[in-house]
């Protein structure tokens, strides 16, 4: 295997510091190595997964020091940072975004390495998540020139704004360990509340050379970055009763059980990003060269490892064989490759996920299912090709679980009832996408759909961005809104001081702008 040079893992990165109140401390207990799933040969010549470096395995004692700096800085609504002026927040986020970009090139290598996403999106990647703190910067201060301004009604003044709840707790995933974060972690901080941060289990290391750019960048409490396990760091936590904000993109078990510790529930706020289920749903006029395309593209893009990927295909009965034909040869000719090679299909980061997925495949199979592409489910240590599986039924594993993996159930239909009860009873109700052409079918289908997902997608596969549009889901799948705009509002609250129109109190607001002494109470124009 040839590495070009400037993805080369010359030497691993070991990576002992963390980020409490401010500073960058030393850490001098265990360490855990993080390996690659992709093989280099060892001193001996021998295949053996990279080792790319360590982070700390951090204890209970440090967990709850992040969180009382956190709960520090916030200070019961009195501290520096929920009290500072929006343009301050702003102009710290702002340099934190130029500190960021200086680490583009080892955090895109190492998300390669880290979790087998392949250089484009791993490019990508990192410059959505970019382009996403701009955005928000720019959606903030339109939030704030909106709210420079009073209300009078019923003889009642009052200057509205968005403030703060409080302590953040931040979990996010390992398929977008850059983007998906800091789509909550970015929104969280720059509203005014402070945050504690443990990121996720893969993709762990390309958030170490972010540590001093948030140091340099925020008043010491704002944000605390810690490294190990979550039940480790996370429950005790949980458990004080501190955190406001539970922001967690990940499955609904790690959610629920989190929940389950605090002991003040109605005052926890959740903004959670949980599992999916998209189905696609292809009717008898779909064009098939385009749906198998999009469908190709909405299973397999980075392994099917995404929330919003289609996780099970309805194909009208019609022109079952025909999509078929067409789909599991288009799959077929899908290349496994390096990250850096640029394939659709690449390693997979979870050493056991190989294993699981076969399971899936050998439990359809035994209750009817067949493999359709002759390559399905080939297996090497660190991946299986993508199975094509038909007919899968309910009691199927793969029909009920998320694979989150390369592994497609396929359900013909002849009533469009069908994919339409089954995604009534689901458990899930993120997206849906749908495939046809004739406007008096799609019309009622479309406003039936709208009702059971938050997102239907016409003739296209399912996804989040533009991260403008809302991103949020029904039942088990969704808590709360991301967006741009939709993420500022989730983490604050609408609060407002009010006083009754008379010529004292009209006295004491005017001085009151005139003199600056609240950064509450403004009427300042951002620009």
């Amino acid at each position: 295997m040839q590495i070009p040079s400037q993805f080369l893992i010359e030497s691993p990165y070991h990576y002992n510091s963390f980020l409490i109140n401010g500073e960058l401390s030393l850490w001098d207990g265990p360490a855990s190595d993080v390996h690659s799933t992709i093989a280099t040969p060892d001193s001996n010549g021998s295949l053996k997964p990279t080792l790319l470096g360590s982070v700390p395995d951090m204890d209970e004692a440090h967990a709850l020091e992040a969180l009382n700096a956190a709960n520090g800085a916030f200070n019961k609504g009195k501290g520096a940072w929920p009290t500072m002026k929006v343009s301050e927040r702003i102009a710290c986020m702002e340099r934190f975004v130029t500190l960021m970009k200086l680490q583009r090139d080892v955090i895109v290598k190492l998300l390669m390495w880290e979790i087998g996403k392949n250089l484009n999106d791993s490019e990508k990647e990192f410059d959505r998540t970019v382009d996403y703190i701009v955005d928000t910067i720019n959606e903030y201060k339109d939030i704030d020139r909106d709210s420079a301004k009073f209300h009078n009604h019923g003889g009642v003044f009052a200057h509205i704004r968005r403030g703060p709840i409080g302590v953040v707790l931040c979990l996010g995933p390992y398929n977008y360990p850059l983007n998906e974060t800091f789509s909550l972690l970015i929104p969280a901080i720059i509203m005014g509340n402070t945050a504690i941060f443990k990121p996720a289990k893969h993709g762990v290391l390309l958030i170490a050379p972010l540590l001093e750019a948030f140091k340099e960048s925020f008043p010491p409490g704002v944000v605390n970055i810690i490294f190990g396990r979550g039940r480790t760091i996370a429950s005790p936590i949980m458990k004080t009763g501190l955190v406001d904000v539970l922001a967690l993109i990940g499955h609904s078990s790690s959610a629920l059980s989190l929940q389950d510790l605090h002991p003040k529930k109605n005052r926890l706020r959740l903004v959670l990003g949980l599992e999916a289920k998209n189905p696609a749903i292809i009717l008898p006029d779909a064009d098939l060269d385009k749906t198998v395309q999009e469908c190709v593209a909405g299973t397999l893009s980075f392994n099917g490892q995404r929330c919003t990927a289609l996780k099970i295909l309805y194909v009208h009965e019609s022109i079952k064989d025909a999509f078929l034909t067409k789909f599991t040869k288009a799959v077929d000719a899908l290349q496994l490759g390096m990250p850096w090679e640029n394939t659709l299909l690449t390693p997979l980061p979870e050493p056991k996920k190989p294993a699981y997925i076969q399971e899936l495949i050998d439990d359809a199979v035994a209750k009817g299912a067949a493999v359709m592409n002759p390559r399905g489910g080939e297996r090497t240590d660190n991946f299986i090709f993508p199975a094509i599986l038909y007919p899968v039924s309910h009691d199927m594993r793969v029909y009920e679980e998320e694979q989150f993996g390369p592994v497609i159930p396929v359900i013909s239909f002849a009533d469009i009832d069908t994919p339409l009860d089954d995604m009534a009873a689901s458990s899930y109700g993120q997206q849906v996408s749908l495939f046809g052409k004739d406007v008096t079918t799609l019309g009622p289908l479309i406003d039936t759909l709208a009702n059971l997902v938050c997102r239907v997608n016409l003739n296209s596969s399912c996804q989040r961005g533009p991260d403008v549009y809302p991103f949020t889901g029904r039942k088990d799948s969704a808590v709360s809104t991301l967006s741009v705009r939709d993420a500022l509002r989730s983490f604050s609250i609408r609060t407002f001081v009010a006083t009754k129109d008379n010529e004292g109190n009209k006295e004491i607001l005017r001085s009151l702008l005139d003199s600056h002494k609240s950064n509450f109470i403004s009427t300042d124009y951002m620009l």
